[in-house]
């Protein structure tokens, strides 16, 4: 299976460094970018350089999108998600864990997180950032929740909110 990641330059890392407000790690390129070009979804090494496996390829790093996320699970949305769980939709979110973890797999399968997706895929919905991040670096229709929660989301892909970086 073939992921599209664009090359991470030293700028996008210098830039997903301030958006995280600490050093990025083990970044294998950027999966998502705001209509500016700036990362919005970096993707991660499965295995840090320190050795810990780090099931998370995609991280959602862009703060309007982050923050915008992070008010969609404070207003606990995330069980009325975890309720569409069914029929169509649960087949969807299984075939979007699949993916998710072919796309890691692609880059290094490692041993100790064989399996493990993220966001609580496939039964459950557990962080509404990964989700997200997966479904902007997937593209519509891959992600079922997170197309949803991005959706509902105060922010979107198609309007820069980035503040100056570099």
């Amino acid at each position: 299976m073939s992921i599209s990641l664009s090359p991470a330059t030293e700028d996008d890392v210098r830039t997903v460094s301030l958006q995280l407000g600490r050093p990025a790690r083990d970044v294998v390129g950027i999966a998502a970018r705001c209509v500016c070009g700036r990362p919005t979804v970096v993707s991660t090494r499965p295995r840090l350089a320190d050795g810990t496996p780090f099931p998370t390829f995609y991280y959602l790093t862009h703060p309007a999108a982050t923050a915008a996320v992070s008010t969609l699970e404070a207003e606990g949305q995330m069980p009325e998600f975890a309720a569409l769980l069914t029929g169509d939709v649960a087949l969807a979110y299984r075939a979007a864990h699949e993916k998710y973890i072919a796309d890691r797999e692609s880059i290094e399968v490692v041993e100790e997180i064989a399996g493990i997706s993220a966001g609580g895929m496939p039964d459950r919905v557990k962080c509404l950032h990964a989700l997200v991040g997966h479904a902007l670096a997937s593209g519509p229709g891959v992600n079922p929740i997170g197309d949803l929660a991005l959706e509902r989301a105060a922010w979107s892909p198609t309007v820069c909110e980035c503040v100056e970086t570099r």
